[in-house]
């Protein structure tokens, strides 16, 4: 004799799992790390749990095209951004931009003013031991570590598990300096940067860079030669300490 009162039973548990699955709250966590889309023509976005940078450039011909970046933070299943720069359209600087979310499968659909795409997970902020956001506050000058404390003038670098980009912007002003970036990695004390795209010079594409790092008091210590061969020796702190 069949149980005919399963089927019922077997029916109701697979709509409730498809209801629980569909209606699963998306976390900061869930979205923090790097994502990319396009083929020729780039775009990556990088996420920590407070600060988010996009950036748009050509890999045939090396070409920077658009970067911008703030805050964001979620509110249901929107992902709600407030620009601190915009190289591109620095009228927006200070405005919050909504966009509707979903993940699936380490695929982000993010869709605004009825337009979709799907940017594809690069990394979930590891291995990087710098992942977040930094802002320069101090350079060695003849000898001695000076001081800087950063205000509207801001120097930013953000990091995912893998990818890097440092971004000079004034909020006030709304003006944008410049900004290069690309892949890092951090192994027995070397920071090293391959430059995928740079603003002011794009025949700095292709480089790659090393750097001695160290973690001194949560401060990130940076020493080295610049892309221009001219030596640095940097330190910078994570923004929520810095209170900006």
């Amino acid at each position: 004799m069949k149980n005919t009162t399963l089927k019922p039973f077997v029916l109701m548990m697979v709509l409730m799992t498809a209801v629980a699955t569909s209606s699963a709250q998306i976390k900061t966590s869930d979205i923090t790390g790097a994502w990319e889309t396009g083929t020729d023509v780039k775009m990556t976005r990088i996420y920590t749990d407070q600060f988010f940078v996009i950036t748009t450039y050509n890999v045939k011909d090396r070409q920077f095209i658009a970067t911008s970046g703030g805050r964001w933070r979620l509110n249901g299943k929107e992902i709600v951004e407030t620009l601190e720069f915009s190289s591109a359209t620095p009228d927006k600087v200070g405005t919050e931009i909504s966009t509707s979310v979903d993940l699936k499968d380490n695929k982000l659909s993010l869709t605004a003013d009825g337009t979709k795409g799907e940017w594809i997970r690069v990394d979930n902020g590891t291995p990087g031991k710098l992942s977040g956001a930094w802002l320069i506050t101090g350079r060695m000058n003849d000898g001695k570590m000076g001081k800087m404390t950063p205000g509207a003038r801001r120097t930013m670098k953000i990091l995912s598990g893998t990818r890097f980009q440092w971004i000079a912007y004034n909020v006030d002003t709304k003006e944008f300096f410049g900004t290069g970036g690309g892949t890092y990695t951090t192994e027995k004390g070397k920071y090293t940067e391959n430059i995928l795209f740079f603003s002011r010079d794009n025949n700095r594409v292709g480089a790659s860079l090393q750097f001695d790092f160290a973690l001194e008091d949560g401060n990130w210590r940076h020493k080295g030669l610049s892309s221009k061969g001219d030596p640095i020796d940097e330190v910078w702190t994570k923004r929520e300490k810095v209170g900006l």
